[in-house]
């Protein structure tokens, strides 16, 4: 079991209300809270606005809110004992950059960047963890972590380093009647080419010529690492993210991005050293080194899932996607059942046509509330 380590007593305090409060429906509070969330930018490595709003209103929600170390905003309900079972709720708070006017549309929409990817299902986490009832002696956290969108996920990884739940929900879009028990592995690939400067009508060609030649070779030999693998999820994927070019006058130079997306037969550094194998003379740093991670439907947190689901009048759905989460930087580590779980269309991550269902939204927080209850009640010492 895990001890505690967030400094509760440098938290976010509230202000008393110097007015008696005035009752407010249970799904206004939800929607009020994504509402203001979407609406604190937070963009990687610039989150310190939103996480300050979520750690106090998870105080006003009756959560043990503080700001880690890190940067994550932390809130724990029930047991204090150092030894009570865990149940962690980790979600993500930053977002990519695009600025999405936020606004609620005639159909129930919430538009904003982030409102899928990935503050609804964090606000949902924090509002079903309130309403849950635990019985005595578990003790139940909700993360916002910080830096999820970038390579390194710093915010995971400083609470994956703390803690060991027994159990774990990852905040990531699915739709309210499904979730997600596998992700593809990642490898981010930067190339850099050069060359001495010459006339574009020269022998050697343009610096821009080597970099598609590169390109076109990589590609052809992960065609041939995917030979007799089918699917999206079973085979390596490419995308050439970025590619620039310079001169001075004396150096032409010229740099590409490309991103690899691996399934759970492509270990990262096996994937690593066969690049470099077959990119000889090329100036390759190769990062953010993710493996997939696959779990099942058969663990009690999918169970659990699927039970508050069809609770709902669902018909539960594990699904797999192709990009990746924290699921990918703690699963390996707390050796938990874990599954993820949030309301929102994945197909809208990083679009401009970012927006949630918020009848959806108030949907999947029942089905929180019914699967926390649940798997809180399978591991009450």
């Amino acid at each position: 079991m895990t001890t505690i380590t967030t400094n509760f007593a440098a938290g976010v305090r509230t202000r008393p209300a110097t007015t008696p409060a005035v009752p407010v429906s249970p799904d206004r509070e939800a929607i009020d809270l994504v509402r203001d969330l979407v609406a604190a930018p937070s963009i990687s490595g610039h989150e310190q606005g939103a996480v300050r709003l979520f750690a106090e209103r998870m105080s006003r929600l009756g959560y043990r809110a503080a700001i880690d170390i890190a940067g994550n905003a932390v809130g724990v309900i029930g047991s204090t004992d150092p030894d009570a079972p865990e149940i962690m709720l980790l979600g993500h708070i930053d977002t990519v950059p695009g600025r999405i006017p936020v606004r609620v549309d005639e159909d129930g929409f919430l538009w904003g960047r982030g409102s899928v990817d990935a503050k609804g299902p964090l606000a949902a986490f924090a509002i079903a963890g309130a309403r849950a009832a635990l019985p005595e002696g578990v003790r139940l956290i909700v993360v916002g972590a910080v830096g999820e969108e970038t390579p390194t996920s710093p915010g995971a990884r400083f609470i994956r380093d703390r803690h060991r739940p027994v159990a774990c929900i990852i905040g990531e879009p699915s739709h309210w009647d499904r979730y997600t028990v596998g992700y593809k592995g990642r490898l981010l690939v930067e190339a850099t080419f050069e060359q001495n400067g010459g006339h574009s009508a020269g022998p050697q060609g343009a610096v821009a010529e080597r970099v598609v030649r590169w390109w076109n070779h990589l590609r052809a030999n992960i065609g041939e690492w995917n030979i007799g693998r089918d699917g999206l999820f079973e085979t390596i994927q490419a995308s050439l993210q970025n590619m620039e070019t310079s001169s001075d006058g004396l150096t032409d130079r010229a740099r590409a991005t490309v991103g690899l997306r691996l399934p759970a037969w492509a270990d990262p550094e096996s994937v690593e050293a066969d690049l470099r194998t077959i990119s000889a003379g090329v100036d390759l740093r190769v990062h953010g080194h993710t493996p997939c991670v696959r779990t099942g439907r058969a663990n009690a947190v999918s169970k659990a899932l699927a039970s508050a689901i069809a609770d709902e009048g669902g018909r539960a759905r594990a699904v797999v996607k192709t990009g990746t989460s924290d699921m990918n930087t703690v699963f390996r580590a707390w050796g938990c059942p874990i599954a993820a779980y949030g309301p929102g269309d994945s197909t809208l991550d990083h679009t401009p046509e970012e927006r949630l269902d918020l009848a959806e939204y108030l949907r999947s927080i029942r089905v929180l509330k019914g699967a926390i209850e649940r798997i809180a009640r399978d591991c009450a010492p």
